[in-house]
């Protein structure tokens, strides 16, 4: 299940006076989409590596034990109901590729009606809000479709927990969300579907994760669904089973994650996880979210001072005080960014960072600042293919370049961002919108409008 991780950069500056003359002035031009493109391989020890796919495999996201492995067995198909776009199915044929070419799944898409080992069915999103407030996206075992989800749904055969084998599993993706958000609840259910049934904090190069950094599978994510179709195991078989077997699996498979057995247990970080979600609740969004906010911080510092959870925690605060004290929110962006610099696996997550740092530099005028920021992370926005990080770093390029009067290439970097927002934010409106709440900060607008 993709979760709605609530995210507060810019939303402050929504309430701010923004020029209403770009919608008129500006002519959006065509949308960019990614092509396909190879994650690099995972980081990380083998040992390390089997830790983690025992825990996500026989723990449920709800942390009940899961008595056996399970997958599908034989080719897998996939079959599309719903009104989807070319762009949807172009994403969709590019996962399909991947997880063939990279985890070496029988993975194909078939056309028309009937049978299909996972059904990926278009429904609007408040229907998925209405099962799941908090969810995106949805993944459920044993139904053909939603109108038998809706009638099942609170039969035990349609939880992951109560897997024994699987025979269909149906996907149900947001019909009026962005391209970007329908590419990434395929990536996150599709996988889930085919493998993982749990999400972990502690992994930093992984959709596997509710902090939702990463966007599309990682060279993690194919190794671990490459490990779960390895021919060494089998639907059915003990966790005890898979644990004898994983080392030598994973030693012939991803050599350089070298040779060993399987890493002693990582800490369960229950009650930080408990004030972490407790902020991140859409109900909870207060003062009272900030103060589960510290919560997390706190309780996260004994993992040591470069701990993805103390870096998330810090991120997170600065996205809930963004809107109320700037100053601290600046601070804790600077603590995340702090912890994330000094790791050699949390580069999406620096990049996410630099955004902020950026945006902030642009406000006070520190354009040269502000643009060696974003220069230093698109690489790795688009290597990630995250359009909405990719569009806002573009667009403060811009408004940055164009105060240091270089407006020709301001012109062309605002038409890249304006083409990577129509994938990222999905319509020609909240394009601009983007667009409106980056110059609302710049110091030339707000010069104009003091004058």
């Amino acid at each position: 299940m993709r979760f709605l991780f609530v995210l507060f950069a810019l939303a402050a500056l929504s309430a701010c006076g923004v020029p209403e003359t770009l919608d008129a002035e500006t002519a959006l031009p065509p949308m960019k989409t990614f092509e396909s493109a190879a994650q690099p391989s995972p980081a990380g020890s083998n040992t390390q590596i089997a830790r983690d796919f025992l825990d996500l495999t026989f723990t449920s996201e709800l942390g009940r034990k899961l008595p056996v492995f399970t997958r599908f067995e034989g080719p897998v198909t996939v079959r599309v109901l719903g009104k989807a776009t070319p762009v949807f199915m172009h994403d969709l044929d590019r996962l399909l590729s991947r997880l063939r070419t990279e985890a070496e799944i029988d993975i194909h898409r078939i056309p028309g009606k009937g049978a299909a080992s996972i059904i990926v069915q278009l429904v609007r999103r408040s229907q998925i809000k209405s099962i799941e407030p908090s969810a995106a996206c949805l993944v459920r075992p044993n139904v053909e479709d939603w109108d038998d989800f809706s009638k099942k749904r609170h039969a035990p055969e349609t939880f992951l927990s109560s897997l024994k084998i699987r025979k269909q599993m149906a996907v149900f993706l947001p019909i009026d969300a962005s391209p970007q958000d329908q590419r990434d609840c395929l990536h996150e259910e599709i996988s889930q579907a085919l493998g993982p049934v749990n999400d972990l904090y502690r992994l930093s190069q992984s959709v596997f994760n509710d902090d939702n950094f990463h966007s599309v599978l990682t060279g993690f994510d194919m190794l671990i669904l490459r490990t779960y179709y390895d021919s060494a195991l089998q639907n059915g078989i003990s966790r005890n089973a898979v644990a004898a077997r994983l080392p030598a699996i994973l030693s012939r498979i991803n050599p350089q994650g070298g040779h060993g057995g399987i890493a002693p247990p990582a800490p369960r970080m229950t009650a930080w996880q408990a004030a972490f979600k407790k902020a991140t609740q859409p109900r909870h969004l207060s003062n009272h979210g900030v103060s589960d906010a510290q919560r997390a911080i706190d309780l996260a510092r004994p993992a040591g001072r470069l701990s993805l959870h103390l870096a998330l925690s810090h991120f997170l605060h600065g996205e809930l005080t963004l809107k109320e004290r700037p100053d601290i929110s600046l601070n804790a962006y600077l603590a995340a960014g702090r912890i994330y610099a000094n790791r050699a696996d949390t580069a999406i997550q620096e990049a996410r960072v630099a955004l902020q740092l950026a945006t902030y530099q642009l406000s006070v005028g520190q354009t040269e600042t502000a643009v060696a920021l974003v220069n230093r992370n698109l690489n790795i926005a688009k290597q990630s293919e995250n359009a909405v990080l990719l569009s806002r770093m573009l667009l403060v390029k811009a408004e940055a370049l164009e105060i240091m009067g270089l407006s020709d290439q301001a012109a062309d970097i605002y038409s890249e961002a304006l083409a990577w927002g129509l994938y990222g934010f999905g319509s020609e409106s909240e394009v601009l919108k983007q667009a409106r709440q980056i110059r609302a900060i710049s110091p030339r607008i707000a010069e104009r409008t003091a004058g």
